[in-house]
């Protein structure tokens, strides 16, 4: 049986070139970074070199580029490190995000609220972030704004630029963390033109190995000692992030944003031509009962579908059983640990988000893929639907 494969957002598989320098750095730079000799320094020139692929796919040389174990650490650091960074922050500052926003930003968020921080939430109705609150929100006690680009789970694409000058404008001591991990090498952007203070990226969303991720600090967050580290030891990563850095997986990484900057055009034409595709396959009559989530500015890999009375959980299985794998959320929310609002914060009721499926596109699929995707919701529809 034939695997087909549109769970991208949940992780990518690792690319050829990805996998080739994850094995020869393991094989033969095998150095401690830190330690004070050739092999140590052979390994610390590689770390700065994945470090230099990350600036440059973000156009920028103004930030430095602290490695993680994942994209969710890197959230952490961000969230809870400008935080902790002020003595005076802790008698009660406030932190403005998006309602439905990932579990990494959501969890830290509710740490610092049980230690006496302010948190506000912004809606995100139909997939746009509602900027006259945002405005009223925006006072002067904000110390950070913390928020996705794209949406996990509906694609919404995040006015992100339009909130930087929001906050700027309001909120002097506020830096802006923008957590990228789904927008990363999957659309075009900068960092100066996100107006972002620090970006979170992650590897295995964009080919490259798991377990390693990356926080982006501007030199203004830096200088103004605006962050604190939350992992404390031998003062490794500038002393952001202590522990011995993963040196073939950070290698990897670097490897996957060379490769994934270079075609970034080419990717990105491909996945939306694919998701405009998938979009007209519903409009066949035996999917019609079918309904799509379509925000106005949207990602080219994303689009979720909400079934007819029909739990997500079932389909996903019966796709499964097929050799098809999709998603019914969040990765992060299928362990029972975050019920996912995304949905619901886009506007869905609480029972279409239970029967709602996220597909997610790569352009390594193939219209054929697709095709085979919309005969097995057909056929699901049919079956589930007699069973229900």
């Amino acid at each position: 049986m034939n695997k087909i494969y549109l769970d991208n957002s949940a992780t990518t598989r690792i690319s050829e070139g990805a996998l080739e320098k994850y094995i020869e750095v393991s094989r033969e730079y095998y150095g401690n970074p830190s330690s004070l000799h050739a092999m140590g320094f052979e390994a610390e020139k590689i770390l700065d070199g994945a470090r230099a692929e990350i600036l440059r796919s973000l156009c920028t040389k103004d930030a430095s580029v602290i490695f993680t174990a994942s994209g969710s650490e890197a959230n952490n650091l961000a969230i809870i490190g400008r935080a902790l960074s002020k003595e005076r922050y802790k008698s009660g500052a406030k932190i403005i995000t998006t309602e439905g926003e990932h579990a990494s930003v959501d969890a830290p968020l509710d740490f610092l609220v049980s230690l006496g921080f302010k948190v506000a939430r912004i809606p995100t109705k139909n997939g746009k972030i509602d900027l006259d609150i945002l405005k009223r929100e925006m006072t002067r006690d904000v110390i950070l704004v913390t928020m996705m680009m794209v949406n996990n789970e509906t694609g919404a694409l995040y006015d992100i630029a339009t909130v930087s000058k929001i906050m700027k404008a309001n909120s002097p001591d506020a830096f802006l963390h923008v957590d990228a991990t789904q927008s990363y090498l999957k659309l075009p952007f900068t960092k100066a033109k996100l107006g972002a203070d620090m970006i979170t990226v992650s590897s295995h969303k964009i080919e490259g190995p798991k377990g390693v991720g990356a926080l982006v600090v501007g030199k203004e967050v830096i200088k103004a000692r605006g962050l604190a580290p939350i992992i404390l030891g031998g003062g490794q990563e500038g002393g952001m992030r202590s522990g011995t850095e993963n040196v073939p997986a950070v290698a990897a990484f670097g490897e996957a944003v060379k490769i994934g900057f270079e075609s970034l055009k080419e990717r990105y034409e491909k996945t939306r031509v694919l998701r405009d595709y998938l979009i007209g396959k519903f409009e066949q009559e035996e999917l019609a009962e079918i309904s799509l989530t379509l925000p106005e500015f949207s990602a080219p890999h994303i689009l979720n579908i909400t079934l007819p009375k029909i739990k997500s959980e079932t389909m996903l299985h019966y796709l499964s059983s097929l050799g098809i794998y999709v998603s019914s959320g969040s990765a992060c929310s299928s362990n029972g640990t975050h019920s996912s609002s995304a949905l619901t914060a886009y506007g869905r009721s609480a029972a279409e988000a239970d029967t709602s499926i996220r597909i997610s596109l790569s352009y390594h699929n193939t219209k054929e893929e697709i095709d085979a995707l919309a005969e097995g919701l057909a056929s699901g529809l049919k079956k589930l639907s007699r069973i229900r």
